[in-house]
C-alpha cells in the first residue's frame, strides 16, 4: 500500500524559512487549508491555540493533550456500508458450504445490505466469523492490505483508502504539530484498522483502539502464533468507547471527534472533565460530494447527537458548508479550476 497523502501535506517555503528564523508557524500559515474560514473552524484553531499556549488560562500540559478520533465516517467515508464489511462480503462470497444459511449466502454473493442488515446482529456476526477467523492475525492482516490494494468502491471506483477525508488529515496533522497525540477509538476491527492506520492517517497500530475478536495461542510448529476465533471479545462502540480509552490511556481525552451517535458517549465522557474540553461531530450534509444521511441512516446514524450538541457546546461540522474539499481528488480539481478562473481573470485584466 502507498504512502498516503498526509505524508505529502506541502509547507510553502516561506513558512520554512520563517520557521528558522524561530517565527510563530502555526499563527502565520493556515493549519487547516482545506477547511472554509467560519465559526467552526476558529473554534477549533481557537481550542488549539489556547491549550497549547502557556501563558493561557486554558494552557494543558503536552502530556495531557490526548485526542480521539472515530474512524468510520470520521476520517473516511462508510457508505453505502463499513468498508471492512466490504471486505467481510467479498471474503465470504467463497465460504464453504453451509458456513452461513442458504439465504444469508444469496445476500453476501448480491450485496444486498438490507437483507443482511435485517438479520440483525447475528447474520453480521455469522459473516464475520467466516470472513476473520480461523487464520493468525498476520495472515489476515496481509489478507487486509492484498485486499485494499485492489478492492474498489462500489460507487466511485476508488480504492478505499482514497476516500479519507482531506480535512481530517490536516486536522491530525494541525494536532499533532501542536503537540497533540491522536487516537484512533473505532467500532471497526481493531486489527483491520492496523493495516492501514499509519499509512492512511500517520496514526501508528498501537494508537488504534478497536473492537476486538477472539484469539486463541497455536504452537503448531513449535512457535506460538495468535490465531483469529469467532465471535467478539469486545465491542468499542457506544458506551464501549470510554471504556476503552480508560482501559488503555487511563485518562480522558481534552479532543474527542465523531460522527455518529456512536461516538456520543465518548464525546460525552470527554466534554465532562473538568479543565478545556472540544467535542467535534462531523455531520454528513454534502450529498453532491459524498453522501448527505443522519437520522434515519441504517449506518452512522447520527440522532441523538444533534439533539445534544449545542447544550453540551459541541462543534457541528457542516461537510458541504464547511469543507473545500472532501477528498484529495475534489482538492485538486478545485485548486485547478480556481488556478484557471485566476488565469483567465489575469488574463482578461491585461487586455
Amino acid at each position: 500500500m502507498r504512502k498516503h497523502r498526509f505524508s505529502n501535506i506541502a509547507i510553502p517555503l516561506a513558512v520554512v524559512w520563517l520557521s528558522l528564523f524561530g517565527l510563530p508557524v502555526l499563527a502565520l500559515a493556515d493549519p487547516l487549508p482545506s477547511w472554509e474560514a467560519g465559526e467552526h473552524k476558529s473554534a477549533i484553531i481557537d481550542f488549539v491555540k489556547a491549550t497549547t499556549d502557556p501563558g493561557s488560562g486554558d494552557f494543558v500540559p503536552q502530556q495531557q493533550r490526548i485526542a480521539v478520533f472515530d474512524n468510520d465516517g470520521t476520517l473516511w467515508s462508510e457508505q453505502p456500508y463499513y468498508f471492512q464489511l466490504a471486505y467481510a462480503l467479498d471474503r465470504a462470497e467463497g465460504a464453504p458450504p453451509g458456513a452461513l444459511s442458504d439465504s444469508l449466502q444469496t445476500a453476501v454473493d448480491d450485496h444486498d445490505l438490507a437483507t443482511i442488515l435485517a438479520g440483525g446482529n447475528q447474520s453480521l456476526l455469522d459473516i464475520v466469523n467466516v470472513s476473520h477467523a480461523g487464520m493468525s492475525v498476520e495472515a489476515f492482516q496481509n489478507d487486509v492490505g492484498d485486499w485494499l490494494a485492489e478492492a474498489r468502491h462500489p460507487v466511485t471506483g476508488l480504492p478505499y483508502t482514497e476516500m479519507v477525508f482531506q480535512p481530517m488529515l490536516e486536522l491530525l496533522v494541525y494536532l499533532r504539530d501542536a503537540g497533540y497525540a491522536t487516537y484512533i477509538v473505532s467500532g471497526g476491527g481493531v486489527d483491520f484498522m492496523r493495516v492501514f492506520a499509519e499509512d492512511a492517517y500517520g496514526i501508528p497500530p498501537q494508537n488504534v483502539m478497536g473492537s476486538t475478536g477472539n484469539l486463541a495461542v497455536s504452537r503448531e510448529g513449535g512457535e506460538i502464533t495468535l490465531v483469529k476465533q469467532g465471535d467478539i471479545a469486545g465491542l468499542d462502540d457506544g458506551d464501549g468507547k470510554p471504556i476503552t480509552i480508560q482501559r488503555t490511556l487511563g485518562q480522558r481525552p481534552i479532543i474527542a471527534v465523531g460522527n455518529s451517535d456512536g461516538d456520543v458517549p465518548m464525546l460525552t465522557w470527554t466534554s465532562e472533565g473538568s479543565g478545556p474540553r472540544l467535542g467535534v461531530l462531523i455531520h454528513h450534509t454534502d450529498d453532491a460530494r459524498e453522501v448527505a444521511y443522519d437520522r434515519e441512516s441504517s449506518i452512522g446514524k447520527l440522532d441523538q447527537g444533534l439533539d445534544e450538541a449545542e447544550q453540551r457546546q459541541w462543534v457541528v461540522v457542516d461537510m458541504a458548508e464547511d469543507w473545500r474539499t472532501v477528498y484529495d481528488q475534489t482538492l485538486n480539481e478545485q485548486t485547478q479550476s480556481e488556478q484557471s478562473q485566476g488565469e483567465t481573470a489575469r488574463h482578461e485584466g491585461s487586455q
